[in-house]
């Protein structure tokens, strides 16, 4: 249990850089993106499987593919949502993904959620809507985007849970980086913004955060039932949070203090719940 935590943290440090390097460079469109995002992991993941002489293919063919389509979806729902909402309230509102993950966990992985979880990822869920502090200035379309890209992650925690060991974590990543080069490739042709200078190694940097985000989260599912894990990815809201304040100059009304502590004290009571 706790290298499963140590591995969701190290995720959501990760996740967070990405999160806001996509918020800086929003402006060259979420299929762009979504493209170098997957170019720039694809150097680790296809070097790591030649290396190491593991079949690129992978076994459970089928989930594989699932889980690179539930991915890129989730992924670029939110990229595009970034466009038309604060990074913080973007990220905020995608983590509604871990209730539905638990839904869908109970009815097609058949895990079982005591009562008292439940009561503790309600907490969780209405800490992260006062974070998001029910902006009048929230565009609808943002908002719809990103509580579709809630769904699909919510999707790909199930799927990375089925595949289980069944295989090795970075073929299921190289699936999903592959999936991500081809849909963000076709998508961003007709829409395509030449990188200047810095903004190369920024964009590209995106893989690498990603990859090392997304390979932790993947060990971190593989090791642990998805209820114990899931709520630990809340923490990124609140790194995401804190760094923007220095970055992006953001601030945060009361309400949005208080839901991140009642997303905090929610994460600990459930983690605390299951390790007794």
């Amino acid at each position: 249990m706790k290298k499963a935590i140590y591995f969701m943290l190290v995720s959501s440090l990760c996740f967070t850089a990405m999160n806001l390097l996509v918020k800086y460079l929003a402006d060259f469109g979420g299929a762009q993106l979504v493209f170098f995002r997957a170019f720039g992991s694809l150097f680790f993941t296809m070097s790591y499987l030649l290396w190491h002489k593991i079949p690129i293919l992978g076994n459970q063919k089928k989930l594989l593919i699932y889980r690179g389509l539930a991915g890129v979806t989730s992924m670029g729902l939110f990229f595009i949502s970034v466009s038309y909402l604060p990074i913080g309230s973007a990220v905020s509102l995608r983590y509604l993904s871990p209730i539905f993950a638990t839904v869908l966990a109970v009815f097609f992985l058949r895990e079982r959620v005591k009562l008292i979880q439940w009561l503790f990822f309600i907490m969780a869920f209405v800490g992260v809507l006062m974070i998001k502090g029910f902006d009048p200035n929230i565009d609808s379309f943002g908002f719809v985007l990103v509580l579709g890209s809630a769904l699909f992650s919510g999707v790909v925690y199930v799927l990375i849970n089925k595949i289980g060991h069944g295989d090795h974590p970075v073929v299921i990543v190289n699936y999903f980086m592959w999936i991500s080069v081809l849909v963000g490739g076709l998508l961003s042709i007709f829409n395509w913004t030449t990188p200047v200078g810095i903004e190369w190694a920024l964009l590209l940097s995106l893989g690498v955060f990603g990859y090392f985000g997304q390979l932790f989260m993947t060990k971190a599912f593989q090791s642990q039932a998805t209820n114990k894990i899931v709520s630990l990815k809340y923490v990124e809201v609140i790194f995401t949070m804190v760094i923007g304040v220095f970055w992006f100059s953001d601030s945060y009304p009361f309400l949005s203090i208080v839901g991140t502590l009642l997303v905090i004290t929610g994460l600990i009571l459930n983690v605390w719940y299951r390790s007794k």
